[in-house]
């Protein structure tokens, strides 16, 4: 038997005992080393999320794990293997996410498709490797719209984790880089992962100040990751002319007043993105070339059987910004 975390329903997660998963001959077993707590779990426990769901489920995407036994067809893994799975994943019946649609990563066992796997490099222990999924996130927010260096300047607005972990990627791809977000304690974070500057923007005067941080200009690439309204509608201000606009935070059926003649007013190139497809091995091998250390993002951790404690720590924005629960 093993420990799981299921949401029966709607506001209704409990921990419960359960069969260890038999797998397949084309599966692996994976042991759950650490999962972190995202926000779009809560959306689900909240009875919503971007694709059609259903209870009960498990919850779970942002995983590391080690392979503990593998189905007689599959080649590439063996036992002992470390890894971390992609939470976009097709069956031969649909498109699913992995710890929404089907059942997740937050269980002491759980079997897989190898091919949504990746191996971890060992530069990568296993809690600082449950920041992956989101990270690839990050990475390919910046990459969808062009990528940076070190001649840009980058703007994130929102400091939660897919706003610090695509500041960490456009700090590794050697650009400058200011966060804006009214908490403290994530502005604090941005600047321990190498941000050159961290806003405020409560007073409303986060433009004037990052006009002054560009000589004027703004930036050459805004990455809009809170998807709260006021930093929706700020994200246009804080551009350049001809510049870029990246729009990776998640706005689940709002309208949100925004000055949208700010496009063709700065002749801006502004692309969506969800996700990470496509870009995994590059980053992982992105994390393990540049070094970055992402471990200020997780700021509390718990024991995998604590999980219900740990949701409802989280409840609260201003307590943590990365929660990890931990296996083992």
């Amino acid at each position: 038997m093993m420990k799981a975390l299921v949401f029966e329903a709607p506001e209704k997660p409990v921990i419960v005992n359960a069969a260890v998963p038999e797998i397949s001959p084309n599966e692996v077993l994976v042991q759950t080393r650490a999962v972190g707590i995202c926000h779009s779990d809560y959306e689900l426990l909240a009875g919503r999320y971007i694709i059609p769901i259903s209870y009960p489920v498990t919850p779970g995407h942002e995983w590391s794990g080690e392979i503990v036994e593998v189905g007689r067809n599959v080649t590439g893994f063996r036992k002992g293997d470390r890894v971390v799975g992609e939470c976009v994943v097709r069956t031969p019946e649909r498109l699913h996410h992995f710890g929404f649609s089907m059942s997740g990563a937050d269980r002491e066992f759980f079997g897989v498709n190898p091919e949504w796997l990746h191996k971890l490099p060992d530069a990568v222990d296993d809690k600082k490797a449950a920041l992956i999924e989101p990270f690839t996130c990050g990475f390919y927010a910046v990459l969808r719209s062009g990528g940076t260096n070190a001649s840009e300047t980058v703007v994130v607005s929102g400091g939660g984790t897919i706003g610090l972990v695509s500041a960490a990627a456009a700090i590794g791809m050697g650009a400058r880089v200011i966060v804006v977000d009214p908490l403290a304690s994530r502005r604090d974070v941005a600047i321990r992962l190498g941000a050159d500057a961290a806003i405020d923007p409560s007073d409303g005067g986060a433009a004037e100040k990052i006009r002054e941080l560009t000589d004027g200009k703004g930036a050459d690439l805004v990455v809009e990751a809170s998807g709260h309204d006021a930093s929706l509608a700020a994200a246009f201000d804080y551009a350049r002319e001809d510049g870029r606009m990246s729009m990776v935070g998640i706005n689940i059926g709002r309208k949100v007043p925004v000055v949208l003649g700010q496009i063709q007013m700065k002749n801006l190139t502004v692309r969506g993105c969800i996700g990470s497809p496509g870009v995994w091995p590059a980053a992982i091998r992105f994390l393990e070339k540049t070094g970055l250390d992402l471990s200020p993002i997780q700021t509390h951790d718990f024991a995998l059987t604590d999980a219900v404690q740990a949701f409802a720590f989280g409840q609260d924005p201003t307590k943590s910004i990365k929660i990890t629960l931990l296996n083992g």
